[in-house]
């Protein structure tokens, strides 16, 4: 008999077993679509049990592999989301192995038809083909197999559940006490936890005299008020034994703080060891894995769960008004609207990938990396939607510590560029992920020059890889061309940085709860009114700082330098699609055709100015904000790249060759596209695109103007060159609110290129533009807007 057996190796050796009970018993007759089937327990929460008018007798349940005796199992067989769901024929279930003398049997579930999935990630790819209850009736394993036949064919699969009693926590100490000879420190860590103390504060009059018996549903363990789980050995069953009863004195503070010394002398159950949330309300009870251990019968061994699904910690943070965590975290991207093996690759192979979007891989490569190992050392990369595991450390930290949160906190993220980031307090867990992974941006466009890897996976790819927010808050790891480039105050003035404002809290009457803010970590959300879908920005966190904005796209300057102040995002919008349409399109044979590219199409083939440019594109437009993280990073890096391009660092201006040639620098207002500075009523840009000296005066005649190469009309030394310049008048309408460009070729068979763009209308009117026609034998003009 060895008690002693190291938690990392029981884990390993669990998920094993939870992958060969999942996958191993799939097989199919005649499948030409795969149906891909599973059998899973399913979550049932607090709020699904409102939700779905469930009986309020439901047990809540984490849709772990392993429950008490007696206790209700939601099976539900699902298959692929490719299946039409009408050539589903029949869905028959069997008990195909059991403890002896079990009795159980298969019984209808309560769970409605439009009950879905409960993981967002699983209903991208899976969906309901069956469910049914099972309530085991003796300790041990149960097999269940499901046959799913479908007008295409046959398949079945099978899963092995536990079932056991609880026996409290002092039983897990045996093993799990950092004191006990090879023993793990799971349980040394609880004890800094608020799950270690949560009951009983509230029994001894801490949490106030509301503190009731509908709270121990989850504060304690076991607790289950069915009449066939009164064998389970939980909170609830020891308490009928003992003949406990909730106290009635927690309004006064005096007498309830002997409620728990109290539970001490309960017999014959000791009721302190099931108080409190335990090992066995997230793992399961415990009485088969420890009975298993000491027969020293490895079958199946640990016949305990360990999952990473949210579904764990749902079971009671799923529950509106009072415990919405689970509630907003079922609303965000990284409950798998995004994060979702249909999207993104993992499995065999994946261990870069799956660092940052499964829950094992991310848990993996933070403790690899806080204990100096190899970051991509992942042991496991099957799918797990980044969940309430992959930030927060159940177990609780290893030293005392104030954070009630216990997140997986980080004292410092080194970025792809060698950045050691150390002022994101909270935050620096999110930009453990959130910023790029292709390395420094500079050695990222060389390398993808020369199609020698560019990052992590060891493969070749261009750009941030989709989430440089981190880089765009701190304002590094971009294209500078060697520039100075500002950033915003954001990094150093917003508490735990990503966490401070993406984790608002918000109002109970706020109409946004449960949709933005807390763990949803979204800054928005859509109302739907007469079938129009209008977002709502958040931006109550932003008014302690910018006043009564109601919008992120507020107004802070003309970053474009169109002449008009519009909002931030707006301003950061034209900038992108200004670059863009410097660069390269696929719509446009490869060219540069002033085509707004909503993605662009690099190539090794471009130049390194061109990949220089597209980073910075990439990087403004994977950060995803709009200027709203660091707006004078993202601006500057946009104008810079257009500089890059056109030779003009000012957005909308003249090339800045020919204003310090004639005006000494680009800041000069007598230099601006608009200026005349001669005052002859004919602005800097005809006179830049004519070819002519600013200064120089000329003479209005019918049809045109006139001017004189290198002397003024009139003078007492007329020139012998006069030329008569001549412009077409391009007008439209407009619609207020529409983005126009205009275009011009000199032959059909070549590629349309901006003269003037992006041009914004402000109302419903014609817009008229003069442009010069000469030296060209024939020009045509067009007009392109969006939307």
């Amino acid at each position: 008999m060895n008690m002693n057996i190291p938690t990392r190796k029981a884990q390993s050796c669990l998920w094993t077993v939870v992958l060969i009970s999942l996958f191993a018993g799939f097989s199919a007759t005649a499948a030409p679509t795969l149906i891909n089937p599973r059998v899973i327990s399913r979550p049932v929460t607090a709020n699904d049990v409102a939700t779905y008018n469930l009986p309020a007798s439901t047990v809540y349940s984490g849709g772990i592999n392993t429950f008490g005796v007696g206790t209700t199992a939601f099976l539900e067989a699902d298959v692929n989301l490719a299946i039409p769901a009408s050539s589903i024929t029949s869905v028959t279930w069997a008990l195909t192995a059991k403890p002896p003398g079990s009795q159980a049997a298969f019984s209808p579930s309560p769970l409605p038809a439009n009950m879905p999935l409960y993981l967002p990630s699983d209903r991208l790819v899976l969906q309901v083909a069956g469910r049914t209850n099972l309530i085991p009736d003796y300790e041990g394993q149960y097999t269940v197999t499901v046959t799913v036949v479908t007008t295409n064919g046959t398949t079945n699969a099978s899963a092995t559940f536990n079932a056991a009693t609880y026996l409290g926590s002092q039983t897990c100490l045996f093993c799990h006490d950092s004191s006990m000879v090879g023993g793990a420190p799971n349980m040394t860590a609880w004890t800094n936890t608020l799950h270690d103390s949560i009951f009983t504060q509230g029994i001894t009059g801490l949490l106030g005299a509301g503190y009731s018996v509908s709270c121990i549903k989850c504060h304690t363990t076991g607790y289950n008020t069915n009449a066939s789980a009164l064998a389970d050995g939980g909170f609830y069953a020891a308490a009928q034994e003992d003949g406990w009863i909730f106290p009635t004195n927690l309004g006064n503070t005096n007498l309830a703080s002997t409620n728990w010394a109290a539970m001490a002398n309960t017999s014959p159950v000791d009721l302190q060891s099931l108080a409190n949330i335990t090992c066995e309300n997230c793992h399961g009870p415990g009485s088969q894995h420890i009975d298993v251990a000491f027969n020293t019968n490895a079958f199946n061994w640990p016949r305990l769960a360990v999952s990473y699904d949210a579904g764990d910690c749902n079971q009671c943070h799923d529950d509106p008004t009072h415990h919405i965590y689970g509630t907003e975290w079922l609303a965000s991207a990284h409950a798998g609207g995004m994060n979702t093996e249909a999207t993104i690759p993992s499995g065999a192979g994946r261990d870069a990938c799956v660092q940052c979007h499964t829950a094992i891989g991310f848990i993996t490569a933070v403790s690899n990396r806080l204990s100096g190992g190899t970051v991509f050392a992942a042991t496991n990369t099957a799918y797990n939607a980044i969940g309430c595991q992959t930030c927060h450390e159940p177990h609780g930290l290893t030293a005392p510590t104030n954070d009630s949160h216990i997140i997986r906190v980080m004292n410092s993220v080194t970025f792809g560029d060698g950045t050691v980031i150390t002022n994101g307090g909270e935050g620096n867990l999110c930009m453990t992920c959130h910023h790029s992974r292709n390395g420094s941006a500079v050695t990222n466009v060389v390398n993808y020059s020369k199609g020698i890897p560019t990052w992590y996976g060891g493969t070749s790819s261009f750009g941030p890889h989709d989430g440089p927010q981190g880089d765009m808050i701190e304002g590094v790891n971009a294209i500078t061309y060697g520039l100075s480039i500002p950033s915003s105050a954001h990094r150093l003035t917003v508490t735990n940085s990503c966490v401070g404002c993406h984790m608002q809290t918000l109002a109970a009457n706020d109409p946004g709860l449960y949709l933005s803010g807390g763990h949803t970590f979204e800054m928005s959300y859509n109302v739907v009114s007469n079938g129009v879908t209008n977002k709502i920005d958040q931006v109550a966190v932003c008014n302690q700082c910018h006043g009564q904005i109601t919008t992120f796209n507020f107004p802070v300057e003309d970053y474009n330098g169109d002449g008009v102040i519009q909002g931030v995002q707006d301003e950061v919008q034209s900038l992108l699609n200004q670059l863009s349409m410097l660069l390269p399109s696929s719509t446009n044979g490869g060219n540069a055709g002033g085509v707004v590219q909503t993605s662009l199409p690099t190539s090794t083939k471009w130049t390194t100015n061109q990949l220089n440019a597209a980073y910075n594109w990439q990087f403004v437009s994977s950060d995803g904000s709009l200027g709203v993280h660091n707006a004078p990073f993202a601006t500057g890096i946009l104008k810079a790249s257009i500089a890059s391009l056109t030779g003009t660092s000012v957005a909308g201006g003249l090339p800045d060759a020919w204003e310090i040639q004639y005006f000494g620098s680009t800041t000069n207002a007598l230099g601006g596209p608009n200026a005349d500075p001669a005052g002859d009523g004919i602005p800097n840009w005809l006179k830049y695109s004519l070819g002519l000296n600013p200064f120089v005066k000329g003479l209005a005649v019918p049809n045109g103007v006139v001017y004189a190469n290198g002397n003024a009309l009139g003078g007492n030394t007329p020139t012998n060159t006069i030329k008569i310049y001549t412009a077409a008048d391009v007008t439209f309408n407009t619609v207020a609110g529409t983005t126009y460009w205009i275009q011009e070729v000199t032959s059909l068979s070549q590629g349309w290129q901006d003269i003037v763009g992006p041009l914004v209308a402000t109302n419903t009117a014609s817009m008229s533009y003069l442009t010069p026609t000469v030296g060209n034998m024939q020009q045509f003009f067009r007009v392109v807007h969006n939307p």
